[in-house]
């Protein structure tokens, strides 16, 4: 898998999710063996106009030897001068990445995300003049459309070409769906015979099986899970296995609670501790979702204050469930 300049070790990339793809997360899915990591979406104008929260989501784990950085915004211009100030020089970021796809309200009222899918014209002009400035290839992330009356991406996908993208991601979802529904994989198959850039697919990947599908359907260039990591990091590792013709392996509910407690320790260090035990409940329940007395625990872990709080309730499951078990 090239994209521009640059070569990935593994075509399982993981797809940037606000809230849930942080540093922490990241790093444990290149361990995984993820090809290719994105921070959280960027707000180009919070860091043009100097926001410390902006600033924050740009940390990178050692571990991470490609990443991406996404922006989001409307401004051409704006969006030039935050990457030739802010990600030229960053020797962290391999690719700049601008979102297209964002469904979320807020940001589609501003005229980002999505709403870019409504205006072809001014999505080329952001990805030429980000072209323009940046020493780093530049991609985009997209939908298929903005509504079930608008599935412009083949149209969309050659301005964007057109424009200067060394490669294009697409979920297969209109705006409109946000995440319900299928994702029309056959519509990313169109985009891939009208492009000669990269495509990768995204979109209802949440199993080794449904990558093989998506790239048969698709012809796709590399896969992007979403979703199907909440809780279950190991998808890319089972992505890969079934690329590479080997057995897939599955973790057991001990090996989950395990990723977990880790989970909770990088969490820690790169947040510190009053941010990363509220932000780790969400992760924790996807971890034990379906287990034994996972509701118990799960509300337990949601009353604790401090990271090993957490980690003894974990600890006190593990020796739980081994006590059932054994029966």
């Amino acid at each position: 898998m090239k994209i521009s300049n640059l070569i990935f070790d593994s075509e399982v990339f993981l797809a940037p999710m606000a809230g849930v793809t942080n540093v922490a997360f990241r790093e444990i899915c290149v361990d995984m063996g993820c090809g290719l990591t994105y921070t959280e979406m960027v707000s180009a104008k919070g860091l043009y106009y100097g926001s410390e929260n902006t600033e924050n989501l740009m940390k990178v784990s050692q571990k991470e030897k490609q990443v991406a950085v996404q922006m989001f915004g409307n401004d051409p211009y704006i969006m030039a001068k935050v990457c030739y100030d802010y990600f030229n020089n960053n020797s962290k970021f391999c690719l700049v990445d601008i979102n297209m796809g964002c469904p979320v309200p807020k940001i589609v009222r501003n005229g980002e995300g999505a709403a870019l899918m409504k205006d072809i014209k001014l999505a080329s002009q952001i990805v030429k003049e980000v072209k323009k400035v940046s020493t780093k290839p530049v991609t985009v992330k997209c939908r298929i459309g903005f509504d079930s009356n608008s599935v412009n991406v083949v149209e969309f996908a050659k301005a964007i070409e057109e424009a200067g993208a060394d490669c294009i991601a697409v979920h297969g979802r209109t705006r409109e769906q946000m995440y319900e529904g299928k994702a029309n994989w056959d519509i990313i198959g169109k985009v891939k015979q009208n492009v000669s850039i990269p495509v990768i697919a995204n979109g209802d990947v949440f199993s080794a099986d449904d990558a093989i599908n998506i790239k048969e359907v698709t012809g796709c260039d590399a896969v992007m899970v979403a979703r199907g990591v909440k809780g279950n990091p190991w998808l890319i590792k089972q992505i890969n296995q079934i690329f590479n013709g080997e057995e897939v392996i599955y973790p057991n509910e001990f090996d989950k609670i395990d990723m977990c407690i880790k989970h909770y320790k990088l969490a820690l260090e790169y947040d510190g501790e009053y941010k990363a035990v509220r932000e780790m409940r969400k992760h924790a329940a996807w971890y034990i979702k379906g287990m034994k007395n996972s509701t118990e625990i799960k509300n337990s872990i949601n009353s604790s204050e401090s990271i090993s709080e957490a980690i003894n309730i974990l600890e006190d499951y593990k020796i739980m469930l081994e006590k059932i078990y054994s029966k």
